[in-house]
This record gives C-alpha cells, sequence and structure tokens, in this order.
C-alpha cells in the first residue's frame, strides 16, 4: 500500500505540527469563496446569541406565568423580552440597509453576522427578507453556535480559530453596528475601536446600538476621565436607539443617495 501524501493525511492535518496549515486555510479559503461571490464590502452586525425574537421571549414569559416559577426566573423572562426588541430592530436595521445596498440593481454591500442564533439570526433574516445575500461567520463552540437557516448558503462560514474569525469581521468591514450582548460583543466591539484608533483598520462607521441597555453595562466617559482614553476617541462610536436613526447615519457616513 503506498505511503498517504501528506497534505492527504487527515491525522497530520489535525495535529500540532499542522496548525499553521489550518490557520492559513481559515486564511485562503474564505478569501477565495468571497472573491468568488464578488463581496468587496460588508457591513458587520455584533450581539447577544441569546436574545430571543419578541415571539419566543412572550411565549417564554406566558408559559413562566401559568406555572408561576420563582420571582427570579420572571424578572428573567421580562429581562429577555427587552433583549428581544433588539431582535426586531436589528432584523429591521438589516432590512433597511440591504434595500438600500441593493437600490439601483447592484449590490454596494452585504450584511454580515457571526451565522449564531439572537442578534446574528436577526442579521441574516433581515437581509433574507429584503431579498438580498449575507454573510455567517461561525465559530465551533460546544453550546450556542449553530448555523441559523436564514444565511445564504454559499457566504456561510464556520471557523474554529477565533482570531481568523475576527480577521474576516474586520477586513471588509465598510461598518460596524453593535447591538446589546455579553463578552463576545465586548470583546468585538473593544477590538474594532481599537483596531480604528490605532490605524490598524480603515476608519468606519461603528453604531453602538441602544442606550438603555449601554448605559447600563458600560461608562465609556469613565475611561477619558481616568486618561486611559483621549476624549476624541469617543467620537469613534455613534450611539442609536431606533433602526431609522441608525440608518440615516450610516446612509449619511457610507454615501449615496437616500433609499
Amino acid at each position: 500500500m503506498p505511503p498517504v501524501k501528506a497534505y492527504r493525511n487527515l491525522d497530520f492535518l489535525d495535529g500540532t505540527h499542522a496548525r499553521t496549515l489550518r490557520i492559513l486555510a481559515e486564511y485562503i479559503e474564505p478569501e477565495s469563496r468571497l472573491e468568488r461571490e464578488g463581496i468587496e464590502d460588508v457591513v458587520v452586525f455584533f450581539g447577544s446569541a441569546r436574545a430571543p425574537s419578541l415571539d419566543e421571549a412572550n411565549k417564554a414569559l406566558a408559559e413562566a406565568h401559568r406555572h408561576a416559577p420563582p420571582s427570579k426566573e420572571i424578572e428573567r423572562l421580562e429581562n429577555q423580552c427587552l433583549l428581544a426588541r433588539y431582535y426586531q430592530d436589528a432584523c429591521e436595521l438589516s432590512r433597511l440597509l440591504t434595500l438600500w445596498a441593493r437600490r439601483d440593481g447592484q449590490e454596494s454591500f452585504v450584511l454580515c453576522s457571526g451565522g449564531g442564533p439572537g442578534i446574528m439570526e436577526a442579521t441574516n433574516r433581515g437581509a433574507l427578507e429584503a431579498g438580498g445575500r449575507s454573510i455567517g461567520l461561525n465559530i465551533s463552540l460546544p453550546f450556542e453556535q449553530e448555523p441559523n437557516p436564514y444565511i445564504t448558503e454559499e457566504l456561510n462560514f464556520e471557523f474554529h480559530y477565533f482570531f481568523m474569525r475576527k480577521l474576516w469581521f474586520v477586513h471588509l468591514a465598510c461598518a460596524v453596528v453593535v447591538f446589546p450582548g455579553g463578552f463576545g460583543t465586548l470583546d468585538e466591539f473593544a477590538e474594532v475601536l481599537t483596531l480604528v484608533q490605532t490605524g490598524r483598520a480603515k476608519p468606519m462607521p461603528i453604531v453602538l446600538y441602544g442606550s438603555a441597555f449601554w448605559d447600563d453595562v458600560l461608562d465609556m466617559e469613565a475611561l477619558a476621565r481616568w486618561g486611559t482614553i483621549s476624549t476624541a476617541d469617543l467620537e469613534l462610536f455613534h450611539r442609536a436607539d431606533s433602526p431609522e436613526e441608525a440608518f440615516a447615519y450610516l446612509q449619511g457616513e457610507l454615501g449615496g443617495d437616500e433609499a
């Protein structure tokens, strides 16, 4: 039996010594596919994987009231209903942006999400409802991260390395919208700000969506007061509280006629 060629040796490719090859594959394969699909610019949405749709949140809360669980569980489900508002807003903003991107029969950009549930699902769903394509940059995790059904099939990616996935979020981004989320969303928001602040990524509009949530979670002005960022760095992002407000801002920043 002839020896197995190195590039067909799965034991080798899955091993420690081939890590560099796997990292390169997560750069070259997406690059090839995106080029084949004609993708040059993307608007990226970040946000919680745990944000349910409004229907899901209302059903869960109604079911809980029927069974009278502990008050803390009711409070959690009521907060899920508040979070569900951002699912609806992400879907609507994605829809508006997709329609605008396709207004002249072309496709000036496509929407891009992390490919999973919650805000990610809403992003891809809104694009699909507007008749457009959208990207899902999935990551292999033990929980929460399964591809949502609204991603364009040819633009559905699965990453092993977080840093390669992050590279693709920023590499083609012409704008970023950050919805309420957890550790992952905070990480992505801070990384994009750092890359733009330091000139390692091109300047782009960054929308921090949902003042009620973010004012409760972050005190960005405190960073300036303590001198860990400059006051001018607070201008790196723009706040918005409705799909229409965010859409109008992004229209103005990205250029072109109104939809």
